[in-house]
C-alpha cells in the first residue's frame, strides 16, 4: 500500500497532515514506496518528473561496469614485461606487488559475486570493461551497475543520456575507496549485494536523481572530439591543447572573426563538475565570467569551478573549506576588533563554527541550480574579483587562454582556447537515475 494513500485516514488522528506524515514515514508496517528524491510534492502529478515514480525494480538485462584495477592499469603500461618482470619493476618504484594483486583479486571476487545473484535471479548480466561500455550495450541493458569507486560510477553515468536507465553504484574496495556515489559503504557494499538486490527487487528503496550540468559550447574548435584523461595518462602529454598556427589555422580564425562559428551541446554532461582553465596548472588561467546573464567580467585565476549538488562534497568542498586553525585564528581577531569575546580555546565551539560553515557548502544533488568557484582569484589594481565563490542558474565563460580545456568529472576534456565560449545550464530532463537505501 502506497503510504501517501493512507495520510488522510491518519490526519484526523494526529491533528495535522504534518503529523500524520511522520508517523507514516517512521511506521514499520507498510513498504516505503516514495516519489523521486528530486521532488517533494505530495501532488497525484509531479511538477519536474511527470507521474507519481514509485519504487520498482524489475530488469530483464543489466550491465556491469568493472573498473580497472591499478594491476591492470600497471599492466598495460607494461605489456611486454613477464610476470616476474613486472613484479620486479613495481618493486623498484616502491610499489606493492603483492597488495596491488590481492586487491585485483578481491575486486573480481566481488564482480563474479555480483554476476551470479544476478543471474540467479533470473537477470541476464554481461560484465564489461570501460572500452566495451558503448551505447549498443547500453540500448541492451535496462539497469547499469558498476562495480568499482566514484571514478566508474562517472564513468558510466558520462554514457548514460536516458533519463529513466537507472544507474547504481556499488563499492568493492570500502577499506580504500570512500565511495560517496555508490550505496552506503559498510552495509551495503559489494560483498553484500545479495542484500542489496533483495532491496532492489523487493521495492525496499527510493529513487534518487542526481541534476547535471548540461554544457553549450561555441567557437572554431567546437566540434573537436574529446580526449578521455584516462587514455591521456598512458599516450599524451599534458600541453595537449596548445596552438602551432599553420595557414589552415590562420583561415579558420578569420571564418571565426566574420561570425561563422560553431556552436554544439557537449555530448557528455557534468555529474560532479566542470572545470574550466589552462591545461598547465601552473599558468594563469585568463576569461571572462558571467553569472545569470549579468555582464560578464574579466578575470584571471587558477581557473573556474562549476559543481552540481552531487559535486558539491568533493572538489568544491575541498578548495572552499575553512580548517579549524584558520578559524580560530579569525575568531581571535574577531574579539581583538570589537566588543564581542569569543571563547577562542574552547576546542568544541571552534570546531561547531568550522563545521556549519564547511557543511553550508553542501547541497542536494537534486537541487537545479550550480555552485562556482574562482580558484586563487588575481585581485589587483587590474583585475578584480567580485565574488570567488556562489550559486547560479546559469554560468557562462569566455576564453582568453591559448592552450587551455573544460573538463568534465576529471575524466573528459575538451579544446577551450581563445575565443570559446561555454554555457553551462541545468535542465529536468538532463538527470541521472539512481536509488537510495534506507
Amino acid at each position: 500500500m502506497n503510504k501517501l494513500a493512507i495520510l488522510p485516514h491518519l490526519t484526523n488522528k494526529y491533528t495535522s497532515f504534518a503529523g500524520a506524515l511522520k508517523f507514516v514515514k517512521t511506521s514499520k508496517n507498510f513498504y516505503y514506496v516514495d516519489r523521486p528524491a528530486g521532488c517533494r510534492c505530495m501532488a497525484s502529478k509531479c511538477e519536474r518528473f511527470g507521474d507519481e515514480d514509485t519504487a520498482t525494480f524489475k530488469p530483464r538485462r543489466v550491465v556491469i561496469l568493472s573498473r580497472i584495477t591499478r594491476y591492470e592499469f600497471e599492466k598495460l603500461r607494461h605489456k611486454d614485461s613477464t610476470e616476474e618482470q613486472f613484479k620486479s619493476k613495481m618493486e623498484r618504484k616502491r610499489s606493492d606487488y603483492q597488495t596491488l594483486l590481492e586487491r585485483h583479486k578481491t575486486h573480481y571476487s566481488c564482480v563474479d559475486f555480483m554476476t551470479k545473484s544476478l543471474e540467479a535471479s533470473g537477470i541476464e548480466t554481461k560484465v564489461v570493461k570501460r572500452p566495451q561500455f558503448t551505447n549498443e550495450i547500453l540500448d541492451w541493458a535496462d539497469a547499469v551497475f558498476t562495480a568499482g569507486g566514484d571514478g566508474t560510477f562517472l564513468d558510466a553515468a558520462s554514457k548514460i543520456h536516458n533519463r529513466d536507465k537507472p544507474i547504481i553504484g556499488v563499492n568493492t574496495d570500502p577499506k580504500r575507496s570512500e565511495g560517496r556515489l555508490c550505496l552506503s559503504k559498510d552495509e551495503y557494499s559489494a560483498a553484500n549485494f545479495d542484500t542489496i538486490l533483495q532491496k532492489l527487487l523487493t521495492g525496499d528503496f527510493r529513487w534518487l536523481w542526481r541534476q547535471r550540468i548540461r554544457i553549450t559550447i561555441s567557437g572554431y574548435h567546437a566540434n573537436d572530439d574529446p580526449i578521455e584523461l584516462s587514455d591521456q595518462q598512458l599516450h599524451y602529454l599534458e600541453h595537449r591543447y596548445t596552438e602551432h598556427v599553420a595557414e589552415n589555422e590562420i583561415c579558420t580564425r578569420s571564418l571565426y572573426v566574420k561570425g561563422h562559428t560553431h556552436t554544439r551541446v557537449l555530448p557528455v554532461k557534468a555529474l560532479n563538475e566542470v572545470f574550466f582553465g589552462e591545461c598547465l596548472s601552473s599558468r594563469v588561467s585568463y576569461y571572462e565570467l558571467s553569472i545569470d546573464d549579468q555582464p560578464g567580467s574579466k578575470q584571471k585565476s587558477s581557473g573556474v569551478t562549476v559543481c552540481t549538488g552531487t559535486g558539491s562534497t568533493s572538489w568544491h568542498f575541498h578548495i572552499n573549506k575553512i580548517p579549524s586553525e584558520s578559524v580560530q585564528d579569525i575568531l581571535r581577531i574577531a574579539n581583538s576588533q570589537g566588543t564581542v569575546s569569543f571563547p577562542t580555546e574552547d576546542a568544541y565551539f571552534v570546531q561547531s563554527v568550522t563545521d556549519k560553515f564547511n557543511n553550508s557548502l553542501i547541497f542536494d544533488p537534486n537541487e537545479s541550480y550550480m555552485g562556482y568557484t574562482v580558484r586563487d582569484p588575481v585581485n589587483n589594481g587590474v583585475f578584480n574579483v567580485p565574488s570567488s565563490r556562489g550559486k547560479a542558474k546559469k554560468i557562462q565563460i569566455s576564453s582568453r587562454m591559448w592552450d587551455a580545456c573544460l573538463v568534465l568529472d576529471g575524466g573528459c576534456s575538451f579544446r577551450f582556447n581563445d575565443g570559446a565560449i561555454a554555457t553551462c545550464e541545468m535542465f529536468d530532463e538532463d538527470a541521472l537515475r539512481t536509488v537510495e537505501l534506507d
